[in-house]
This record gives structure tokens, sequence and C-alpha cells, in this order.
């Protein structure tokens, strides 16, 4: 009796806590979808509001930033993360806490304190030489430097969980580094990489803090334009965007988790 109590009592629990996660979200929703401009009351369902969206050069733009800056940032830092990654294996058993703490500090670094960071060194760098003018450039950097650490650090879990001999193996049939990469690395850690992707690509569609500190006149994305957008108040079409925006997260992000459950299985 006490078993089946504490069951129903768990089950409750965790439906109440999916309803705090999620009602909220989808409020948004159902209200991106409301006839009138009113931001409180439903009066009915209209696609009006979407249609709105595809004619905003504004929102067009900034959408075209947000999937720019997340492609090209997330390929970058997939690339340098995966060496350093590869690196963390290579000399684990060297005393290199250091380094660890250098790959863990921007994850656990408060995003204002980062982002503010960032602004500050572009601003000098461009005012001692003129380069670094904050824009998308800026952004792309800023970007990649807090989505590195996430993916040496999946990268680094994946080569930890093989076998040392595999790579032992691939020497005894005169594989050559090159051939080792390309035939035996990359295919093996490419569920890792694949996640990595896809979590640094949600990482920056949904960063506000970082872009808003480095972004330029020119290259506002969704989250900047929410937030400029909200201070008038917020309206069915702000409901769109951001019903787009968890959507696309949603998607993103249930592909990764196919992606890491193939990985272990």
């Amino acid at each position: 009796m006490r078993k089946r109590t504490l069951k129903r009592s768990l089950t409750g629990f965790w439906w109440f806590t999916l309803a705090f996660l999620y009602l909220p979200l989808a409020v948004v929703a159902l209200f991106s979808f409301n006839a009138s401009n009113s931001a409180a009351r439903f009066t009915g369902f209209s696609w009006r509001w979407y249609e709105r969206l595809l004619g905003n050069e504004e929102i067009l733009s900034a959408f075209a930033n947000s999937m720019g800056l997340a492609i090209v940032s997330s390929t970058v830092a997939l690339v340098v993360g995966c060496l350093i990654g590869y690196g963390m294996y290579r000399h684990r058993h060297r005393k290199l806490g250091w380094l660890i703490v250098l790959i863990y500090l921007p994850i656990v670094l408060p995003d204002i304190v980062f982002g503010i960071s960032e602004m500050a060194f572009f601003v000098q760098v461009h005012r001692l030489t003129g380069f670094l003018q904050p824009g998308l450039g800026t952004m792309i950097i800023a970007h990649v430097t807090f989505q590195i650490p996430f993916v040496a650090l999946i990268v680094y879990s994946r080569f930890v969980g093989l076998d040392p001999t595999l790579f032992e193996a691939a020497k005894d049939l005169y594989a050559t580094p090159i051939k080792r990469v390309i035939h035996f690395m990359l295919p093996t850690i490419k569920p890792a990489l694949i996640s990595a992707f896809f979590l640094s690509f949600t990482l920056s569609v949904d960063d506000f803090v970082i872009s808003f500190f480095t972004a330029g006149p020119e290259s506002a994305t969704l989250p900047i334009y929410i937030w400029g957008a909200i201070k008038k108040g917020i309206s069915p079409e702000i409901n769109a965007i951001a019903t787009l925006m968890i959507a696309a997260v949603a998607i993103v992000a249930a592909i990764s988790l196919i992606f890491s459950r193939r990985r272990q299985a």
C-alpha cells in the first residue's frame, strides 16, 4: 500500500513538474494564433501573425543573422573543440588540471560577465587596430568561445569510452595517421560530433546576453529583436516568433537526442 501511494505521489509530482515547465510555452504558442491584438484574451484562431512575419524585413533579417551565426560558429567550434577534446584524451594521464579548469570556465561563468568581457576586449582591439568592429564577426568569435568547451567535453567523453587497444590495433594494421583519422576516429566519434554540433547550434540560437553585448547595429538576432520589440508590449507577433524558435530548438534537440541514443547503442 505504501509503495503504491509513493508511486502515485511521484507520478503526480512528475506531471506537475512537466506542467510547470511547459505550460508557459503552451500559452505562448496558443496566443500566437490569437485573432485579436490582445495578449491577455484569446478571441479566436488565426494565422495572420505568422503571415505578417513573412513580410517583416526586420524579422527576416534577424532570422538570417541568427541562422548564419549559429551555423558558422557551430562549425568552427566543432573543428576546434574536436581537436581540443582529442588532445585532452591523448594527454589525459598528465597533470593537466589547469587545462580542465580553463575548459570549464566559460561554461560556469555567468553569461553577463562573459559578454561584458568580450565586449570590452573587442572595443579595445578595435580602438587600437581598427579590426573587430562590433557585428556578426565579433558575435561569431564570442559564440565560438563559449561553444568550444561543450564540444571538447562531448568529444573527450566519447574518446574516453573507447577501448584503448583499438588505437593500437589500427597502428598494427599499418594505418597511417591520416587513414586512422579518416577510417577509424571520425566514423567512431561521428555521433558525438553530430550531437556536439546540434548542441552548439541550439546554444547559439538561444543566446541573448552574449549576443547583445557583442552585436553591431546591423547584426541583430531574433532574441535581440524580441527583446527590443517586447519593450513596447507583448503582441501575438512576438508570440509567433517565440513559438517558431521553440519549435526550431525542440527539433534540433530531438535530432541531437536521437543521435546520442544511437551513439550509446
